[in-house]
């Protein structure tokens, strides 16, 4: 098994930082602005041959006393407990502190391997700063500068030292070549995204807290559920531009789009007591731009009465009528009910996204739709339709050769998107037709 390195300090050392430099990636947002990070991240890293996991913190504060410092505070908690080997990242241009000191004795208490990461020390090397974090009775200080990527190599070797040698597991890798589902639980703040994936994994991996903007990275948590790998990605909530006030908020509503363009299925997570919002649309309208698979769940559904039930289902249809392809479900995640209908719809979106339909059976489908309504006559043209074939998936995508196709109005191509949909019976994913006009597709062109 891959070893794992937690990534522990107080706020705003350049965790977020070196988390990015260790995994290659930018993943984890980061800005000259403490408590940013909040959530555990996880990310793969590589030294040679040599892989291991990663986990990022947010500012950790051991005797935090109430609120969401006391959620980051458990956060980090758990990543210690879970990790072979922690990385204590102290600021050398800030000097040592008394949360530093704080953090050293719980680590000392955890019994678990440290290595102290001396961040900011580009050009410092030598410097005699560097010897009063000898105080913390953490050892050696390992100077680095994540910034600039100096010292990383030394503090990886010095990390995984002296960790038992990663197993041979080619077999195990053959197995999974299949890639995970990404599976990202998108919507408005504060309407149980992060509730809703604790109640899927059976622990309060993300915090959830009664105050909008918790999240505001897109975390990506691996599951696995009768046999199908998942990673389920937990994003910030999208609010209106007109109030995304802080630079952070901005970049993490970037991490959220990303994280939507990036998904096989999106879970768009709607507040049954708030009814359909603009915003809810916007976010609709942009999974479906992006072409994802997606499934509609309505969240606190207990919460609300009969009538409140039927005006919910008046705004569905009216501000998410392109949509239709994705049923609303009831569930409600504090009480974790209608998780199972969730995650068969969830399935069935999936698989409808990444189907493949047979040349014949779409041949089939079409010459049947034309015999029953033939498309509209534009002048002195009328369309003629002659064969079709698949041209992509997730979504599928419909090519359809024939003449004068550009005359094809937009009704008849929902029509024909109906008879493919009920025919292959897909459920939940985007089906996008193309139409490819020439003057005799049979005879082959210069």
């Amino acid at each position: 098994m891959k070893p794992v390195v937690a990534i522990v300090g107080r706020p705003n050392v350049g965790k977020s930082t070196l988390f990015n430099r260790l995994t290659k990636s930018r993943d984890a947002i980061v800005a000259d602005f403490p408590g940013l990070t909040r959530d555990r991240h996880y990310g793969n890293a590589r030294l040679g041959p040599r892989e291991f996991i990663v986990v990022d913190t947010g500012g950790f504060e051991p005797d935090a006393g109430a609120g969401i410092v006391r959620e980051m505070a458990r956060q980090t908690r758990q990543a210690v407990a879970e990790a072979d080997v922690v990385i204590f990242v102290v600021d050398v241009r800030a000097g040592l502190s008394a949360q530093d000191h704080d953090i050293a004795d719980y680590l000392r208490s955890q019994r678990k391997r440290v290595v102290l990461a001396a961040n900011k020390a580009e050009g410092m090397r030598e410097s005699p700063l560097l010897a009063e974090f000898h105080e913390l009775g953490i050892g050696e200080p390992v100077p680095v500068s994540s910034a600039h990527g100096q010292g990383i190599r030394s503090l990886v070797e010095v990390a995984l030292d002296q960790l038992p040698p990663q197993e041979d597991d080619e077999a195990a890798s053959q197995e999974d070549a299949d890639r995970p589902v990404r599976l990202a639980v998108a919507g408005r703040p504060n309407v149980g995204k992060s509730t809703l994936i604790n109640a899927w994994l059976g622990e309060e991996r993300l915090i959830a807290f009664d105050q909008p903007g918790t999240t505001r990275d897109a975390i990506v948590v691996p599951f696995e559920r009768e046999g199908r790998r998942f990673e389920l990605v937990d994003t910030a909530g999208l609010r209106r531009k007109g109030r995304v006030f802080e630079a952070v908020e901005k970049f993490s509503v970037v991490k959220t789009l990303q994280a939507i363009e990036h998904a096989n299925v999106v879970v768009l997570l709607l507040d049954a007591t708030q009814g359909v919002s603009e915003q809810d649309a916007h976010i609709a309208g942009y999974v479906l731009e992006c072409g994802r698979a997606v499934v509609i769940a309505l969240n606190k559904w207990d919460a609300v009465d009969a009538y409140q039930r039927e005006m919910l289902q008046r705004s569905i249809d009216q501000r998410l009528s392109f949509l239709r392809h994705a049923p609303p479900l009831h569930v409600s995640a504090l009480r974790r009910q209608g998780l199972g209908p969730l995650w068969r719809a969830i399935g069935q979106a999936y698989d409808s996204a990444m189907c493949k339909l047979p040349t014949p059976a779409l041949n089939k489908v079409l010459l049947e739709a034309v015999a029953h309504q033939q498309p509209a006559r534009a002048g002195r043209f009328r369309p003629k339709l002659r064969y079709a074939h698949q041209g992509g998936m997730n979504p599928p995508v419909i090519v359809i050769h024939g003449n004068s196709l550009e005359h094809v109005s937009d009704a008849y191509k929902r029509y024909l998107e109906g008879r493919i949909r009920d025919h292959f019976r897909l459920t939940g994913t985007p089906l996008r037709i193309e139409m490819r006009s020439a003057d005799n597709p049979f005879v082959q062109q210069d």
